[in-house]
């Protein structure tokens, strides 16, 4: 039986093919495919899940609430693909499998698979945080929803803002060294989170919410309002400018 980091790096790896599987299948229709992926790679991770920690809670953006997740200790935080319109849109890869064992609140066991890169960062094994990026400030963002706060944090700093996909390929490119931040405010869901924090952290970078505050898991609304993912040594100038800001 493998621990928790080899068990969510295995199992977000399965999810990574699966995906990938399925978006060079047969289906071409954006909405059948995103809701065939979703279906499709949140019962392989369940089931995965479920039969190797079967006392465990549950917290799936794609299963129905479970309730009794909230007086457990120990509860597995998933988004079976993060980055949906990104997945249905040929040719990006800025879309992601989230998979976190949170205990207490707190993640500890994560992964996140980005399978059109073929490549998995994992508590398993925590990637080492790449050179910064060179030129000025470089600032992630949502490509859907873009943050007002982070326009003003942008010209406070006179920082570039990056649209990109996925929360979990946004964190991942900041390890890469592509950015040095990622930012986001007005709203997330605990499953849009939970690993890409498990793994920045795992690999020195700084991960909270936008007050500095820790980001906490398995609470009775699922909701994660703001994040703050960066570099170390930018983290007291970024969180000094987004209160500025607010």
């Amino acid at each position: 039986m493998p621990d928790d980091h080899r068990l969510t790096a295995i199992t977000a790896a399965h999810a990574a093919e699966l995906l990938n599987h399925l978006r060079h299948g047969s289906v071409n229709n954006p909405q059948q495919l995103g809701a065939l992926a979703d279906a499709n790679a949140n019962e392989l991770i369940l089931d995965l899940l479920q039969a190797a920690r079967p006392e465990d809670g549950f917290l799936s953006e794609e299963s129905a609430p479970d309730p009794s997740r909230l007086s457990k200790h120990r509860v597995w935080i998933i988004d079976p693909l993060d980055g949906t319109r990104e997945y249905c849109e040929r040719g990006r890869d800025d879309w992601a499998v989230h998979v976190a064992l949170t205990e207490g609140g707190v993640p500890t066991a994560c992964a996140v698979a980005l399978p059109a890169l073929h490549l998995l960062y994992s508590t398993a094994a925590p990637p080492e945080l790449a050179p910064a990026p060179s030129g000025k400030l470089k600032i992630l963002v949502s490509r859907s929803r873009p943050p007002e706060l982070a326009a003003r944090v942008a010209a406070r700093l006179d920082a570039e803002l990056v649209p990109m996909g996925s929360a979990g390929a946004k964190a991942m490119a900041v390890l890469r060294g592509e950015a040095h931040a990622y930012l986001h405010s007005g709203g997330m869901n605990e499953w849009d989170t939970c690993a890409p924090v498990g793994v920045a952290l795992a690999a020195g970078l700084h991960a909270s919410r936008i007050d500095g505050s820790p980001c906490r898991y398995n609470q009775a609304e699922p909701s994660m309002p703001d994040l703050l993912i960066c570099r170390p040594e930018w983290a007291e100038t970024l969180l000094g400018a987004i209160a500025a800001e607010q």
